[in-house]
């Protein structure tokens, strides 16, 4: 993996909690910053991924007119959830 360096200012305080909770944590403040970076970089990511499979299945719902009322989805979750066989609802053209 090819590494960049970077520079980042952050207040005093910040940087004595860093270093506090990286020592308990057994690391070192870098490698705590880094693991904060990745997860919140990991993090929008996700966020973005989901945004974007929302908005592809809008898209979906406003050309087919077609979705699941929330009553039935609702009723499967449950079902799911309690361990019970359920049928998958079905898709209707909503008006």
């Amino acid at each position: 993996m090819t590494t960049a360096t970077t520079t980042i200012r952050i207040p005093e305080k910040m940087k004595a909690r860093v270093a506090k909770l990286a020592k308990k944590s057994g690391t070192t403040a870098h490698a705590f910053i880094l693991e904060a970076i990745t997860q919140k970089t990991e993090m929008a990511e996700r966020y973005a991924s989901f945004s974007k499979e929302a908005d592809d299945r809008y898209a979906d719902f406003l050309v087919s007119g077609l979705a699941v009322s929330a009553e039935d989805m609702k009723a499967y979750a449950r079902a799911r959830a309690a361990g019970k066989p359920a049928a998958r609802p079905v898709a209707r053209k909503v008006d």
